[in-house]
């Protein structure tokens, strides 16, 4: 699913337009991409934490020329899913 059709199942399930559904899905999104960013969590019970992570300075190999490098720190966002969401996807 795409973000288009992620709205369309929006719009349909809550009897809103598409574009009053737009703007609610880009703006749930646009708040979880800022706190994170912060470095804030943003905890959605039963659905799962979106967070902010740090990635250590590691040596790395340039694939062009072999040489060894380093690559600096970074911080990645990270998502764990919720307990209710794993069993939802483990479902047997």
């Amino acid at each position: 699913m795409n973000k288009s059709e992620l709205i369309s199942v929006v719009a349909d399930k809550n009897d809103i337009t598409k574009k009053d559904a737009e703007k609610l899905v880009v703006s749930v999104l646009d708040t979880i991409v800022d706190c994170v960013a912060k470095g804030e969590d943003v905890k959605l019970v039963g659905f799962g934490t979106f967070e902010q992570r740090v990635r250590k300075e590691r040596i790395g190999v340039d694939p062009r020329t072999g040489e060894s490098i380093t690559i600096p720190e970074s911080k990645v966002p990270a998502f764990k899913p919720g307990k209710v969401f794993k069993e939802v996807v483990d479902k047997k």
